[in-house]
């Protein structure tokens, strides 16, 4: 994040000031080599800078940072703001950074931490302080409270309209309360303003999200080329193995996930990535291990829900309950610190719990966050608790492309298809069947076995054409 005292210079990308520092430097690169031109042969060495430096550089810029760097910078700003406590930027920076390193370990209780210390840089510094109201955007979307995370990062774009750091928060909200339009507006004056890789990745999100899979593909290649540091790069090719795993295409998806894990080793996502991978080709054994490994870093209920349904899958009954206990205390840990890990807990009811439940749970979701996920999580909980005529009207948003963003989802297809069938209505139920195993035939151990059982049951789509003629109308309305 910027200094609130500096200007901020956001027409010109991060190619362009590479370029600059590069000229200014006086370096040359030449096929792939950088070449110090002779006035600069003999100049001293500048030192590498401190983690806590690169760090807040990383913030600055926008991009991810490792946990190491975190550390160091959390510390760095704690000692400043003891020592000047009225020195708004640190506490803005600090703030931030707790919630980054509590998004990161799936640690709540740095989220109250984060709060106190971005509202005390408000609090120093009530007037023009966009900083802070981007910190309370990020926080608000960390806990998954989108209301509050659109109305702070709107505060922080009125204040400064052409900080580009603003945009990517809106977006996060707006996805999470299911306006996709706004999200795309988002994304449009985001690269109005900034380019590079950040961009790129921020752009194949909203592509995934409209359906476009091969430009959202396209997109994070080219974020992944470009990227700055290991840190940077080990998130984008994490996003690109999470969607090749959507598509169905098990080796790839790992290839991206290992490849995030060699550059980064903390890339917990990456690691459950590794797990989901390893499943889906029977490696269940390595998958196991990497489950577990992801944990230990950072215990999300997301992660526990995942590794308890795939020793469920293999039988192992009271491992599975084990993680689902993990996952209750979980997201009551969440909930300590403001955070809301309740779609999570509402998807374990609807399953493996108290469909009723879910249906509480998830209903009260809706009514703060109306995105795609929670009408997916609703309508599958009310098909669960025997309330398929409601739950076709979620399933049908969280599956229409004009209101759910277009995203092609296999579990999405798969829930609409089941809650169709037990409607009767046996063709479109056929054809969401057919649509879940071919964006995805290994989306889930135990569903996948039951999409093809349901196809089985249902057969083949009847050739016969049906008679429409019936006998002849005598009614007033056929004239």
């Amino acid at each position: 994040m910027e200094n609130q005292d500096e200007a901020p210079a956001p027409a010109r990308g991060p190619r362009g000031v590479r370029v600059l520092i590069a000229s200014v430097a006086g370096c040359a690169v030449l096929g792939g080599v950088l070449t110090l031109l002779p006035w600069e042969r003999t100049a001293p060495r500048a030192p590498a800078p401190a983690p806590g430096a690169r760090a807040h550089a990383a913030v600055a810029a926008g991009v991810p940072m490792s946990l190491p760097g975190l550390a160091a910078l959390i510390g760095e700003r704690e000692a400043r703001v003891r020592a000047r406590p009225g020195d708004a930027v640190s506490w803005a920076v600090l703030g931030s950074a707790y919630v980054e390193r509590g998004r990161r370990t799936a640690d709540a209780g740095y989220y109250p931490r984060a709060e106190k210390a971005l509202r005390t840089s408000l609090k120093v510094r009530a007037e023009g302080n966009a900083q802070a109201l981007g910190g309370l955007a990020a926080l608000a979307n960390a806990r998954r409270d989108f209301r509050a995370a659109r109305a702070w990062a709107e505060a922080a774009r009125k204040l400064e309209p052409r900080r580009w750091t603003t945009y990517p928060l809106l977006i996060d909200a707006f996805n999470g309360l299911g306006d996709h339009r706004a999200a795309r507006a988002a994304l449009d004056r985001l690269r109005e303003l900034w380019s590079g890789p950040a961009v790129q990745a921020w752009t194949a999100a909203v592509h995934r999200d409209q359906g476009w899979r091969e430009d959202a593909a396209a997109q994070l290649s080219d974020a992944v080329a470009g990227a700055g540091t290991p840190v940077e790069r080990a998130v984008y090719l994490e996003r690109a193995g999470q969607l090749a795993w959507e598509r169905g295409d098990r080796d790839d998806a790992l290839r991206h996930f290992r490849e995030a894990l060699r550059s980064d080793p903390d890339q917990r996502a990456a690691q459950a990535g590794q797990g989901r991978a390893l499943a889906a080709l029977g490696r269940t054994t390595q998958a196991l291990h990497a489950y577990r490994a992801a944990l230990a870093g950072q215990p999300s209920p997301q992660y526990t829900l995942e590794l308890g349904e795939l020793y469920e899958s293999l039988g192992l009954v009271r491992a599975a309950r084990a993680q689902y206990e993990l996952l209750r205390s979980r997201v009551r840990s969440a909930a300590a610190g403001g955070a809301d890990e309740e779609l999570v807990l509402g998807r374990f009811e609807a399953d493996h719990g108290d469909p009723a439940t879910a249906v509480r749970l998830l209903r009260a979701q809706w009514a703060r966050q109306p995105g795609i996920e929670v009408a997916d999580a609703l309508g599958w909980a009310l098909h669960r608790a025997g309330d398929d005529e409601e739950a076709l009207r979620f399933a049908t948003i969280a599956t229409d492309g004009t209101r759910g963003g277009g995203v092609r989802s296999a579990p999405y297809a798969y829930h609409r298809g089941m809650i169709e069938r037990e409607l009767g209505r046996y063709g479109p139920a056929r054809r969401h069947f057919q649509e879940a195993l071919r964006i995805n035939p290994y989306f889930s151990p135990v569903q996948v076995r039951a999409a093809r059982e349901a196809l089985t049951e249902l057969g083949e789509p009847s050739l016969e054409v049906p008679d429409f003629t019936g006998p002849p109308c005598r009614s007033a309305r056929c004239a």
